[in-house]
């Protein structure tokens, strides 16, 4: 065993967050007398993806954040709507969706026998844990360190002196972060000097200015690994 402690990202790691994050936006279109058309969900995603960027920096809060977004969107799109009540529908959505990706549920599974399993997320923490609570992994997880929670986020220092401080016996070689993220998963552990691995299975070029420990397209790879 290479690796007994193991920290997952959850979103578009564990959990098919885009699958989830498609179903919310259409809920808040509904709800909201918003038409959903797959331009406006790509005006909603680039300003969603600048406001996570400059979360990621330090730079915005979390409860910024997430009411900002709609506020831009919004402006962008020329309509005049609460921009807290369509964040206060895609949260609510965000919750009850538990969708996993491809065989994350087998691979936690397979890997609770023989490691302990974290999450570790800068989600909004009521979503993730609700998320957590109806998914068919909450066997398998035995805590979940949420930034929101933590008053810090990766892929800060802070963040990941909280997580240690929470889990006993973890040493920076006894475990590894496992995430798609490179701006939050694998900068957080270069930052902490955790060893890493990306989950890719997009195959996005790789980067020249992080290490990557081990790259991986399929979570079945972790076998192998860990």
């Amino acid at each position: 065993m290479n690796y007994p402690y193991l920290l997952f990202d959850a979103d578009n790691t564990l959990f098919d967050f885009d699958k989830a994050n498609r179903t919310a936006f259409s809920a808040v279109c509904t709800e909201h007398d918003i038409p959903d058309t797959e331009e406006n969900f790509r005006t909603y995603e680039h300003c969603n993806a600048l406001l996570w960027a400059a979360f990621d920096r330090g730079e915005v809060t979390k409860d910024f954040l997430v009411v900002q977004r709609y506020r831009d969107f919004l402006a962008a799109i020329g309509l005049e709507r609460s921009a807290e009540g369509c964040n206060h529908t895609h949260l609510t959505t965000l919750g009850i969706s538990n969708v996993l990706l491809p065989y994350a549920e087998e691979v936690c599974r397979e890997l609770s026998r023989t490691h302990t399993l974290y999450l570790v997320t800068n989600a909004v923490a009521s979503v993730q844990r609700e998320r957590l609570r109806r998914s068919t992994i909450v066997p398998y997880i035995t805590d979940a360190f949420i930034s929101e929670e933590a008053g810090a986020a990766k892929p800060s220092i802070a963040y990941f002196d909280y997580v240690f401080a929470h889990i006993e016996g973890i040493t920076r070689e006894n475990c590894i972060v496992i995430g798609d993220s490179l701006s939050s998963d694998i900068k957080g552990a270069n930052n902490y000097g955790l060893p890493c691995c990306w989950y890719n299975p997009k195959g996005v070029a790789r980067p020249t200015d992080l290490r990557i420990d081990y790259e991986i397209t399929d979570l079945r790879q972790l076998f192998d690994i860990v």
